[in-house]
């Protein structure tokens, strides 16, 4: 498929290698280019190809024959998800990218414009939403619902029956009991471990995580 991808700093630059170095065989990307807002670009190349604004990216690359991707920045799921409801309504299609090394059974179900990195062990009867990113190593349980705009970072546990609200974000080493309720923008700090549902917005630490301030 023709991919155009959203950005021009780190992330899109690392779409960009797994896109075209490390996919599955029965998988073929062709990146054409990148697209920021006009007020972000700083150059009209990145990475050896062209940059186009995004204002008027579909008359360059027309959502009938391209699709977009637009891999999450850190910290960012307010703003991601507004990137990401701007691209579907310029009418693009966004594929999900989910490393070949990755162990997901057929049952689990993945939305769109994921990026899941390697081995990541995705359990029977898991449901990922829209716009998420698993970076390396996360293991996530069985019977888990994933809303959509999360970021797990690496080394996650998300044990089985788990609920995670959409705008969350793990840090690493974080460790999830089963059965809990991450509720939605919850952020849990590197290496905590979180055995009780989680309040709206909070920030979580420690081990056993504790709120510890607001978020909003």
């Amino acid at each position: 498929m023709k991919v155009v991808i959203f950005g021009n700093r780190d992330f899109a630059q690392l779409a960009h290698y797994y896109l075209r170095h490390e996919t599955a065989k029965d998988e073929w990307y062709d990146v054409v280019g990148f697209t920021v807002h006009s007020e972000f670009m700083d150059s009209a190349e990145f990475d050896g190809l062209p940059v186009e604004p995004f204002e008027d990216v579909h008359s360059v690359w027309s959502p009938d024959e391209y699709q977009m991707f637009a891999p999450i920045n850190y910290g960012e799921p307010r703003r991601q998800q507004n990137i990401y409801d701007d691209i579907k309504q310029k009418g693009y299609k966004m594929p999900t990218y989910i490393h070949p090394s990755v162990n997901i059974p057929s049952v689990s179900s993945v939305g769109e414009n994921c990026f899941i990195l390697e081995d990541n062990t995705i359990q029977p009867f898991v449901t990922i939403g829209d716009n998420c990113v698993f970076w390396s190593g996360n293991h996530i349980g069985h019977h888990s619902v994933i809303d959509s705009h999360v970021m797990f970072t690496s080394h996650v546990v998300l044990s089985g029956h788990c609920k995670v609200e959409s705008h969350s974000f793990f840090g690493v080493n974080a460790t999830i009991r089963d059965g809990t309720t991450i509720s939605e923008g919850t952020l849990v700090g590197m290496g905590s471990l979180v055995t009780k549902d989680t309040m709206p917005w909070w920030l979580y630490l420690g081990s056993p995580a504790a709120p510890k301030k607001q978020v909003v």
